[in-house]
């Protein structure tokens, strides 16, 4: 006798499950959406509602890359969350990360570490939604400009050249928060070249 849910779980043109294509990336799709939401409990909410779906739809799921499927789902929703609601600009303290113990054997290094790392969260924060996303999707997702392309739905072309100007974005809002904070900004290494030649 068949059962009805194994029937559903199953995409019938690859005969994959949907544990074996879309739970394999379920951190992947809460790393975007809390990029994309600024929110952790929206983020959350977003990917229960992205999973469910997924599973909902996952009979028309065609092959290829399940992780670029189920990440375009996950974007679409939150382009849908982000429609209907009005976000709060604020930044939640999470007491996991600031309170997790680690060891630390050289605290200035640490502090060092720490530093980049909030003043790049800070700074991908401050950026337009669309360079944020390709930025999010590619160094931190380490998604090819193929899955990007899928993921949201773009001409590969058209991945590349945002790719190119959200880098940018990304290098001039870094220097301005280095500027603003007193820190010597950092030039780009192509600059560093042409410098080093003119002098």
């Amino acid at each position: 006798m068949s059962d009805g849910r194994s029937r559903s779980t199953t995409a019938p043109a690859t005969g994959a499950s949907f544990d074996e294509v879309v739970l394999p990336h379920l951190d992947a799709a809460y790393r975007l959406a809390r990029w994309l939401m600024r929110n952790e409990h929206d983020a959350e909410d977003v990917v229960q509602e992205a999973s469910l779906r997924a599973f909902r739809y996952f009979r028309t799921f065609a092959g290829g890359n399940g992780r670029a499927w189920f990440l375009k789902i996950v974007r679409n929703t939150c382009c849908r969350w982000r429609g209907r609601s009005v976000q709060a600009l604020t930044d939640l303290f999470d007491e996991e990360q600031h309170s997790s113990a680690r060891p630390a054997s050289d605290p200035e290094a640490l502090l060092l570490h720490t530093d980049d790392v909030m003043l790049i969260e800070r700074t991908l924060s401050s950026l337009p939604d669309r360079f944020r996303e390709v930025l999010v999707l590619r160094e931190l997702e380490d998604l090819s400009y193929q899955e990007m392309a899928d993921v949201m739905g773009i001409p590969i072309g058209t991945v590349m050249s945002s790719l190119s100007r959200a880098r940018r974005a990304l290098r001039s809002a870094l220097n301005n928060e280095l500027k603003q904070s007193g820190t010597p900004t950092r030039r780009h290494p192509r600059e560093q070249e042409a410098g080093a030649v003119l002098a």
